[in-house]
């Protein structure tokens, strides 16, 4: 079974993204630089016991996503508890809204953003009420 185990966030600034993810999100860094042979910055993204998975930021090896380009690759999507306070924060740290709120009706509310990379990620509140 080909299950997701792991995700990689390419990034220009490692530590401008690393202010993002963790100020945002609260995740945290370990510098696995010395092993992948260029910045390399594992991210842990929550407690264990919880589903999900944990990832990485590395260094882009190429030019960033031009702005209003079409998607290039996967987009992740976060789980979040509320939507709005995490989208406001989201926009203090820097990101921009790609596709505004939605509702997926009666499971959730969703929408993209466009991280300090260039990169587009969602964000996910479950809702029954969502409509």
């Amino acid at each position: 079974m080909g299950r997701l185990i792991h995700f990689e966030v390419h990034v220009s600034e490692m530590e401008r993204a690393m202010k993002f993810y963790g100020e945002v999100f609260g995740w945290s860094f370990q510098d696995w630089s010395e092993y992948a042979g260029m910045p390399y910055f594992g991210a842990v993204t929550g407690d264990e016991k919880e589903p999900g998975i944990n990832g990485a930021l590395m260094q882009r090896q190429g030019n960033a996503p031009e702005p209003g380009q079409a998607m290039n690759g996967f987009s992740c999507t976060l789980g979040v508890a509320d939507y709005d306070a995490t989208e406001a924060k989201i926009l203090e740290h820097g990101g921009k809204v790609a596709m505004p709120k939605y509702a997926l009706p009666g499971m959730a509310w969703q929408g993209y953003y466009i991280d300090t990379e260039g990169n587009v990620f969602g964000i996910h509140q479950p809702d029954e009420n969502a409509k």
